[in-house]
């Protein structure tokens, strides 16, 4: 009878990641609570701040997100319902359309943005020493490179759409 390898260090990789994201979601939903926000809500907002134009297209946020396109498709009806995105015709594709960040968004992302980024050093960044932390960043960009290629999706260009 084989022996299953519980000990092998890739198991101990995947573990620790799983920890870690489950104690900083832990860790973070307060602040995120207290402005009203879900995490998909934060999460969705903030990529549209950090877009061009603070706007991205619904397919474009939706692999960003890993989200389906109904799942982004309700994210966005009901920040768009509180007033904090609105959704624009794509001018040059009747099929598609932008998720925007409006003023009432950005007032609502930058409300909760001094916890979160507090948050964040507190309970992530503040722990590492810069080396360490630059380190991580890099080897984390090589795997999400890999296993999310569309995470970046549409974040450098606009295909032909100028900003407001």
């Amino acid at each position: 009878m084989d022996v299953i390898p519980t000990d092998d260090p890739r198991l101990t990789a995947m573990g620790l990641i799983s920890e870690v994201h489950t104690g900083l979601a832990a860790k973070m939903a307060p602040a995120f609570a207290g402005s009203g926000l879900s995490e998909v809500d934060f999460e969705t907002l903030i990529r549209l701040a950090r877009s061009p134009g603070r706007r991205l297209r619904m397919s474009d946020l939706a692999a960003q997100t890993s989200l389906s396109t109904s799942g982004v498709t309700r994210v966005v009806d009901r920040l768009e319902r509180e007033g904090l995105v609105e959704r624009v015709a794509c001018p040059t594709d009747r099929r598609a359309s932008f998720a925007t960040l409006t003023e009432a968004g950005l007032t609502r992302l930058e409300s909760v943005l001094p916890q979160h980024l507090q948050d964040i050093e507190t309970w992530f960044t503040g722990l590492l020493p810069p080396e360490r932390l630059e380190t991580l960043l890099d080897a984390l960009r090589v795997i999400r490179d890999v296993v999310r290629p569309c995470a970046t999706a549409g974040a450098t260009e606009l295909d032909d759409v100028s900003p407001r």
